[in-house]
């Protein structure tokens, strides 16, 4: 397949656009692929999508802005809005105050939950649901319902035989 732009290279970049709920597929050739990037680096980047998102709180007095610094990097927050990239770790707190809104506009929080393993989720799941199988498999034992007691104790061995193996 030639390249959508120049039609002389070999497409080897496919990019889907959506503009206005159309989609448009292109199909570009490497050095085509860098011009686009370039195109829309300059049209929109990241510095300049976090300094609008910025921009919706209220924005700082100029000479608290001026005085926002990073203690162990010397970053200034101006500096962050330009660049779109905290210097440190110490950035988050010199500039707390204002990351906290900014993080809830981008990410809906700014806590953060992490993943929980698969593994670990099976897990909780199922230590509940095995002992409440012991206590079905107790009370089928006392009511002589042996059939259903065979049933139970063999769900509980699957589960355990489950455990085992995620550990």
């Amino acid at each position: 397949m030639l390249c959508d732009v120049c039609n002389k290279n070999q497409a080897t970049v496919h990019l889907t656009e959506i503009i206005d709920d159309r989609m448009n597929e292109l199909h570009l050739c490497e050095e085509c692929a860098r011009q686009k990037s370039a195109q829309m680096e300059q049209q929109f980047g990241l510095s300049d999508l976090l300094a609008g998102l910025a921009e919706f709180e209220k924005p700082p007095k100029e000479p608290e802005l001026a005085l926002l610094k990073c203690p162990n990097c010397g970053l200034t927050y101006a500096d962050f809005k330009k660049i779109g990239r905290l210097g440190c770790g110490e950035c988050y707190t010199a500039f707390r105050k204002y990351l906290i809104p900014l993080l809830k506009k981008v990410h809906g929080t700014c806590t953060h939950l992490g993943k929980n393993p698969i593994k670990a989720v099976r897990t909780v799941k199922k230590k509940p649901h095995l002992e409440e199988l012991r206590e079905k498999l107790q009370k089928a034992i006392e009511d002589e319902a042996f059939e259903e007691a065979a049933g139970l104790r063999d769900q509980i061995k699957e589960l355990e035989k489950g455990q085992d193996e995620i550990k």
